[in-house]
This record gives C-alpha cells, structure tokens and sequence, in this order.
C-alpha cells in the first residue's frame, strides 16, 4: 500500500507522515517549524486516502489556508493531489503531497555501524502496567520472539506482527468485512471459539477519546458485529457478547534506533513511531463467543478482561456517550484483573486456568 508524504518546500524538516484515512492535525509548532502566529496551533486537519491518491484539507485556522490560491475557508475542506501546492497560512509554508511504497529505507554501512540507542518503552493510555519487550498485536497477545528493527539487513515480511493492527486492518487476508467506516478481522490471538475485532478506519486511541460525534460510528460496529453473529454458523447455540476492554491493553516497546514521538493535538491522535509506523492503541469492538474455548485463553488477565465489569457492553457505551457525551472509566478498573478465576456462568471459583478450562467444558452445548 502507499505512504503519503506531505513535503515542504521551504525544507525546514522532514517530510510528514499522513496514513490512511487516520486524521493528522498541523500548524504552528515543532513539527512544521512555523513560528508564525497568523499560523493557528491547529490551522490544517489531514487526512489521506492511500488507496485514491489524495488528501483532504480542512481548515481549522481563523486565517486562511491556500490550494493552488484558492482559499479553503475555516470549516471547509478541499482534496489535494500531487501537484497541486498546499499552503499553510495566508499564502505561505507551501508543501507539496507525494505517494510513495511502503517499503523500509536501507540503512548505510556506517548506520549499521553504529550501535542501537537504548529502546524506548511506552505504554498505552491508562495503563499502569510495564510495556512489553516487544510489539503486540492484540490485546493480551504472547509476546512473539524478537526481530531486528525495520530497516537491518533482514527484511520483515509484509503484514508482519510488529506492524500490528495496522497492518491487518489494511491485509485482505485478514479482512473478514469491511466497508467505508470499519473493517473486521479474526483475533490474531482468539480468546474463544469465534472471536472478532471490529475496527473504525478512523484513528481513535481509546474509549476514553470517544465523543458524542462518534455515537454514530459505534453504532454502525454494533450493527456490522451483530451481521457477523448471523453469519456464524453456531450463532444458534452458542451466545456471544459485543463489547470493549476499558482499558486497551496493547502496550508497545520500540525497537528501532531512531524514532520520533507525535502527541494528541499536535500529530497524530496518539503517539507513534515513525520508524515501523505501528499505532499504540486503536479502538476495536470484540465479538466474542463465551465459550472461551480457546488454547490462547491462557491465564486469569486473559479471563477477566473478558468476564468482569473490565469488558464493558458496546450497547453501554454507546448509551453513555448519547447521555453524557463521554465514556466513563471507573477508577480501579485495572484491578479487576487480578480478581480469582470465576466461572462467568455459575460463578464457581477455580484454581488454576487448566482447572476452570475443564470446568467450562460441562457448559460447552452437546
């Protein structure tokens, strides 16, 4: 797939990054390098088609933003191509937009020479917990052995697990549905016997991002998981929830020696390495059936997140934001984690995940 490359020719950095369909807000600030007060913090909202090859341009900005001369007007938003020139504010920071493969960039023999800067761990919003020593595709997903950064002497295949959600979301062969607003794929890591992320194209961290302009999309991924239950061929006897972890719980640690960190606001609407292009954290609506007959469901963070108040009904969260325009986490949500293991059907607590997976298996139907 492309990259979209937003260029300019003044040249006083490098080139922006915009992925697909993901929203970058840009003006004043250290990513443009424009110190120009007549230059909004957030003058421009991008975002880029990848699979059209152009991007859209809305002006946030009281003074105006340029295409080709032609004024966008605050609130309203243009398409830009390649040629065209975009400029920032009152006809001047030009740049230019360029689509270009996906592929790493070789590093020279003197960069391979150079030893690897210390790897930066981060986590996801909200979560207290250490990062992983490696890239997670899913939540809870076992950490995969480790690989050489993007760009060593050994390439990474396509759709490769440190490229994560993003990744799959954007692979066909992952892809289970997909329209203009949300794509489905199969759980890389299922928890049970049917288990589904539904995923919105556009880019939002966590439910703790989401506002009373997304009660809409949420109720189309409510909508696009119950057309995958009438799909499913056990849907008769088996029952499904539809929900969301109020946490995410994908954490991220960097591998690559060099990497640029984009915050809310001023980049992208998390953070993000530039150097394997992988978002920390994306909104996803599990479909999940509660047989929890899984080999993947390994130990209790894995039960809990999905049997305790952690997993939050996706009709209550669209319900929330309707009524308070937010979603409300309640403080002491991570501890439900550590709860003992308890059947979620009878409630009989077990000792160990091997002794509660025999226990399910006597509601498991005929």
């Amino acid at each position: 797939m492309s990259v979209c490359l937003l260029v300019s020719e003044d040249d006083p950095h490098k080139p922006i990054q915009l992925h697909h369909q993901q929203p970058v807000t840009l003006g004043r600030g250290p990513e443009t390098k424009i110190k120009d007060k007549k230059c909004s913090r957030e003058q421009v909202e991008l975002r880029a088609d990848c699979n059209r090859g152009f991007i859209t341009v809305k002006q946030l900005g009281v003074n105006p933003t340029n295409v080709d001369g032609v004024v966008v007007g605050k609130g309203n938003q243009v398409s830009v191509k390649p040629g065209q020139r975009l400029y920032l504010v009152n006809q001047q920071y030009p740049y230019t937009v360029r689509f270009t493969e996906d592929t790493p960039t070789p590093r020279s023999a003197a960069e391979k020479s150079k030893p690897s800067k210390r790897a930066h761990r981060m986590s996801s919003e909200g979560n207290g917990e250490k990062s992983s020593e490696h890239h997670r595709m899913s939540d809870d997903s076992p950490p995969p052995k480790k690989t050489l950064p993007s760009g060593s002497d050994k390439p990474e295949s396509a759709g490769h697990w440190s490229q994560g959600l993003k990744v799959s979301m954007q692979d066909p062969k992952m892809q289970v549905y997909k329209d203009d607003r949300v794509v489905v794929i199969k759980d890389k890591y299922p928890k049970a016997r049917y288990h589904w992320l539904v995923l919105p194209w556009d880019s939002i961290s966590s439910l703790k991002a989401l506002r009373s302009v997304h009660v809409e999309l949420l109720k189309h991924m409510q909508r696009v998981g119950d057309q995958m239950l009438q799909q499913c061929p056990d849907a008769h006897k088996l029952r499904f929830r539809l929900g969301y972890h109020a946490i995410p719980s994908m954490r991220y640690r960097c591998l690559h020696p060099d990497w640029l960190l984009m915050r809310g606001g001023r980049g992208l609407s998390r953070m993000q390495c530039l150097g394997c292009l992988f978002l920390f954290s994306h909104v996803h609506l599990h479909v999940i059936s509660q047989d929890f007959d899984s080999p993947c469901l390994k130990n209790k963070k894995h039960w809990n997140s999905f049997t305790t108040d952690y997993f939050v009904e996706s009709r209550d969260v669209i319900a929330m934001l309707e009524h308070d325009g937010k979603v409300t986490v309640k403080e002491g949500t991570s501890e439900l984690l550590k709860l003992p293991l308890r059947c979620h059907l009878c409630r009989q607590e077990q000792p160990t995940i091997p002794k509660l997976k025999e226990h399910l298996k006597t509601h498991l139907p005929s």
